[in-house]
């Protein structure tokens, strides 16, 4: 798997800014060639440019797995229709009063982890969308947003280092992966923050430190 170091227009936390699973990648209309190039050869997928409510913020609106993807109601048609038309699995708009998806919800294609504050509103659209077999819901490292404290896909997990061994074990068993602690962006511990990535790849954000890249590999089985 290739780890890469990338900004958007001078930012490290690109996180904030992509959506990506193993088929698809949603970028800011305003990515520009080089970091659009980056997500296609690093991901490996097809990328389509769009926003959420006309906002760059794509990656703290959008959740989703390889099966579904989940848009907050302040999405527009148009938007909705310009990720529709790349992704051919279950696209549904929530009603809720969350509007950042991504980061009430962690999610890979074997389950959910949701936020304890929006499970009751939002558990039952999660399963059905994202089709896995079980929804959880709690914290990480006593942090309610647990879609920003951390990264997971079908192959790893890493979250916020203030998380503990019992917390490990239990993420690791609920999305049958490995799962360990680890930061991004020189010590950043909301994972999600400064990292997007599938099965194909991981791109983190500029000021990601060597050693943090070498734990990010240790775990994603990074060349």
């Amino acid at each position: 798997m290739l780890i890469e170091r990338v900004s958007y227009k001078g930012n490290p936390n690109i996180g904030i800014y992509i959506f990506v699973n193993d088929r698809v990648a949603v970028v800011p209309k305003d990515a520009d060639t080089r970091f659009i190039q980056a997500v296609q050869n690093i991901l490996r997928v097809p990328v389509v440019t769009s926003s959420i409510s006309d906002m760059e913020i794509i990656g703290i609106f959008i959740a989703g797995n390889n099966k579904g993807i989940i848009l907050p109601h302040i999405v527009k048609e148009s938007e909705y229709r310009a990720i529709k038309s790349v992704f051919d699995g279950n696209v549904s708009i929530i009603k809720t009063r969350f509007t950042a998806l991504a980061n009430i919800c962690l999610v890979n294609d074997f389950a959910a982890y949701v936020s304890a504050a929006a499970y009751d509103e939002i558990r039952d659209a999660v399963k059905d969308v994202f089709d896995v077999e079980v929804v959880e819901k709690g914290l990480i490292a006593d942090i309610p947003t647990v879609g920003s404290a951390a990264y997971i896909n079908n192959i790893g997990g890493v979250i916020h280092p203030d998380a503990s061994e019992e917390e490990l074990r239990f993420l690791s068993n609920l999305f049958r992966i490995r799962v360990d602690v680890g930061t991004v962006n020189f010590g950043v511990g909301f994972i999600k923050s400064g990292l997007a990535g599938n099965s194909h790849g991981l791109l983190v954000g500029a000021r990601t430190t060597g050693p943090e890249i070498m734990r990010l590999s240790k775990v994603f089985g990074g060349g």
